[in-house]
């Protein structure tokens, strides 16, 4: 489904990811983890396209067979050029507010965030319309004149926020405003939010971050089901080491913005490579008798 190859990512004089390299299976669930500081949000970033790589390839198999270039699709950076060329320049900035992500994301590429991005002072029905806008009729005229392709567009994106609100266990919050819900609930409306662009891969940044035990399990569940019956492809980053281990597929670990170990988990939890970044390794004495 997803294939890295030589995936680097410089900040200035930073080097925040160096060849990095790993592969997604269709319809599986893949854990990246790492110590803090690995590297693990600036690859989802790459992937995601909120960043562009500095070099390397993001392949996602395409439905029609082949594949898409996520950085190639990107575009290019400004450059100094585009300033004397009023058309390029507009082109670029064009791009830049409506394409990049957004066409990553049309690709079928969802993702949630470590930290909460909900939209809290609306309903949680309308956080899921809201993620639906490129779905939706959106001719002005259709809309003033309450259009039939307009109201049938409009019926759809309802049917499909109520669908996944009733696979969250969220159908009774509907009305709620997003920022009333408790943490847990918010945490499942962020990842429903982002089932509702119809992605085929989901890249799920530490989902379990501040739930107690009962949610935990609750998740894994709710992972297990995008997966299972829904066919979706999940690429997740998680601290939780019990979650990772019991739910996935298959690990990838980033250490210092390289990957040091991938497998399954028993030979995750079994490689001394890993250990030691995550644990340390203890100093031999200099003493002598």
């Amino acid at each position: 489904m997803l294939t890295v190859s030589e995936l680097s990512m410089r900040f200035g004089g930073i080097q925040a990811l160096k060849d990095v390299h790993f592969s997604v299976p269709e319809q599986s669930i893949t854990a990246l983890i790492g110590p803090n500081g690995a590297g693990k949000t600036t690859v989802f970033n790459c992937v995601t396209g909120f960043y562009r790589a500095t070099s390397g390839t993001i392949r996602l198999a395409a439905t029609e067979g082949g594949h898409y270039d996520l950085i190639k699709i990107l575009g290019t950076p400004f450059q100094s050029s585009d300033l004397l060329n009023p058309t390029a320049f507009a082109h670029r900035l064009y791009y830049k507010l409506f394409g990049g992500s957004h066409q990553v994301t049309r690709r079928g590429v969802a993702r949630t965030f470590q930290n909460v991005r909900l939209f809290r002072e609306m309903t949680v029905v309308e956080n899921l319309l809201v993620a639906q806008h490129q779905q939706l009729n959106r001719n002005v005229l259709a809309g003033l004149f309450n259009a039939k392709s307009y109201l049938t567009s409009e019926k759809r994106a309802l049917e499909k926020a109520r669908r996944w609100l009733n696979a969250f266990d969220l159908l009774d919050d509907a009305n709620r405003l997003a920022g009333e819900l408790p943490y847990g609930h918010q945490r499942r409306l962020e990842i429903a939010r982002a089932m509702c662009t119809d992605p085929r891969i989901i890249c799920l940044d530490e989902p379990a971050a501040g739930l107690n035990p009962n949610e935990t399990d609750e998740l894994n569940g709710l992972i297990r089901m995008l997966r299972d019956q829904h066919g979706v492809t999940v690429l997740l980053i998680e601290h939780d080491m019990s979650l990772v281990m019991d739910i996935s597929d298959h690990v990838v670990v980033l250490d210092h913005g390289e990957v040091i170990a991938s497998g399954d988990p028993w030979e995750i939890q079994n490689n001394p490579t890993v250990l030691e970044a995550y644990l340390g390794v203890e100093e031999e004495s200099g003493e002598t008798e």
